[in-house]
This record gives structure tokens, C-alpha cells and sequence, in this order.
């Protein structure tokens, strides 16, 4: 099968990068079903890198139905040890502008339908998530961006939604009155299956709105949206093309030891089923 070093999950409208080469589409079946569509595996800025649609060709999963266990696992399968995800999201700051790019360093979860682990049935593991992203990897984007000439921010709080509606004024006046920065649905709950696959996640997110607290503006509009991630596109394959030159080729973060402290469940108790399906996951920690 194919390898990669890199992955990037696509949002809306983003579905290849041009410049690949030595190009082929791998379908992965993993313990936890089909990923969201074929990943397209190729060379770039001579690293393998493996792009998955997050929302499959034709946009055609909600965000509240996404298999991201299946799409994370996929990723690791093929070697994956980087991802970078691309998103969109609203603001909550004046200064956080339509078209801005943030890459975040924190999130708060209000998603509730969705399962958030590898983990379960059988088997009990605590990884630690006070940094949500990976430091180094937000930091190379954050460059890469700068380098392009997008206008970026780094850092900030990232509110993951439910969805598939938008804010209602009440939630969007609670969340900004928080502290947060931005809002969107599809961050999690990527990276917490992420640093639980010890895969260094980071994303770059694109502002597309003022979600529904801004008063002088109207309430947010999909068309609005969509236009606005298609100007985008562009600038965010570019800035991926960028940044699979300049990641590191050894990790030294936490994110590639995460689960070294956090199985609890002792390894003779594991049942037999759920070892052989994570074995992907855990092999390196029980034997």
C-alpha cells in the first residue's frame, strides 16, 4: 500500500492539490468503516503526502456525520505522522476579518452527537489534551502563511460547534462573551482521535463570517460562505505546499508519545477483539 509522511483533510471546495505527482487513489477499509471518500496519495515538495476530502468529493457528508474515525485510522495506516486540516469558521473578534486565515491553539468542545475516541469496550485510555493542537506543526503554517502573504493570525480559541445549523444569536453573544475567537464544526473531533493515533494535528482555518452576533451585519449566509472558501482555495493550497517542505523530518512534541502513559487497563484484560482492531494504535505499548 501506499505511504505518507504528511496528511491533509480538506474542507469545502478543497479537493486535490495541484503539483502532486506520482498520483494514485487508495481506498482504505479500518475497524471503524469507510473513510469520507479515496485518499489521493502522491509526492510533493518531495515528501508522500496523502490528501483525504473531509466531506467527500461533491461535499456530500454533513459535518454532524463525518467518520472521523475511520478517516484518522485511514491516515495512519498509510503512515501519516502530520496532519494538516483545513476549515472554515466564523469570528467573534472584529479583527478576525472575512478571509483572514487563525491557526488556533485551543478549543472548547460543544459538539454532542459524535464519538470522540479509538477507545472503549475493553479498554480504558486518558490521553493528555491541554494543548489541543500540535505547537510545531501550527507554527510552520503560521509561516508558510506569512510567506504567501495571508493575512493570519496565530492563536486563539476555536469553539467546535454541532451543526449542521448555524448560531443562534444567544449561543453566538454566550461564546464570544467567553473569550472565544472563532466557531466551526469540523475540528473536533479530529484531533482528539488525532493525538490519540499520536498523529501531530494542527489546522488552518478560514474566516468566512461574523457568525450571529455582530449587529450591524446580517445573519450569516451559506452562499456567503461558499464564496468566500472559494477565493480561499487557492491561497490554502498554497500554503500547504509551503509547509509540506518545511515539517520536520523527526518529532520531538509530545504528540508522537501520547498514549505512552495513558493506557490504564491492564494489557491481559484488553479483550482479544478490540486489541486486534487498535493494534494499529496500540502495538507499540501492548504486547
Amino acid at each position: 500500500m501506499a505511504r505518507a509522511r504528511i496528511g491533509v483533510i480538506g474542507g469545502t471546495g478543497l479537493y486535490e492539490i495541484e503539483g502532486m505527482t506520482d498520483v494514485k487513489e487508495v481506498k482504505v477499509q479500518t475497524p471503524f468503516g469507510e473513510p469520507s471518500d479515496a485518499i489521493v496519495v502522491g509526492t510533493l515538495e518531495g515528501t508522500n503526502i496523502a490528501f483525504l476530502p473531509r466531506h467527500g468529493r461533491g461535499h456530500r457528508i454533513s459535518p454532524t456525520e463525518l467518520p472521523a474515525r475511520a478517516n484518522i485510522y485511514a491516515l495512519k495506516s498509510l503512515g501519516v505522522e502530520w496532519i494538516i486540516a483545513i476549515n472554515s469558521c466564523g469570528s467573534f473578534k472584529e479583527e478576525l476579518k472575512p478571509r483572514d486565515l487563525v491557526i488556533p491553539d485551543q478549543i472548547i468542545d460543544r459538539t454532542r452527537g459524535r464519538i470522540n475516541s479509538f477507545f472503549g469496550k475493553g479498554i480504558v485510555v486518558h490521553v493528555p489534551f491541554a494543548e489541543p493542537f500540535c505547537a510545531v506543526l501550527s507554527g510552520v503554517l503560521f509561516d508558510s502563511a506569512k510567506a504567501v502573504g495571508a493575512k493570519v493570525h496565530r492563536g486563539g480559541t476555536f469553539i467546535a460547534m454541532e451543526g449542521p445549523q448555524f448560531s443562534t444569536k444567544a449561543e453566538s453573544r454566550l461564546y464570544k462573551s467567553w473569550g472565544a475567537d472563532i466557531i466551526g464544526m469540523t475540528v473536533l473531533p479530529e484531533a482528539k482521535l488525532a493525538r490519540e493515533a499520536e498523529i501531530c494535528y494542527a489546522t488552518l482555518a478560514c474566516v468566512t463570517d461574523y457568525d450571529s452576533w455582530h449587529e450591524s451585519l446580517d445573519p450569516v449566509r451559506i452562499e456567503d460562505i461558499l464564496a468566500i472558501l472559494a477565493e480561499n482555495v487557492g491561497r490554502a493550497k498554497s500554503i500547504i505546499r509551503l509547509a509540506a517542505g518545511r515539517i520536520p523530518k523527526e518529532r520531538t512534541c509530545e504528540c508522537a508519545s501520547a498514549l505512552s502513559t495513558a493506557i490504564v487497563t491492564a494489557p491481559d484484560l484488553i479483550p482479544a477483539e478490540v486489541r486486534k482492531d487498535l493494534g494499529l494504535l496500540i502495538g507499540k505499548y501492548v504486547r
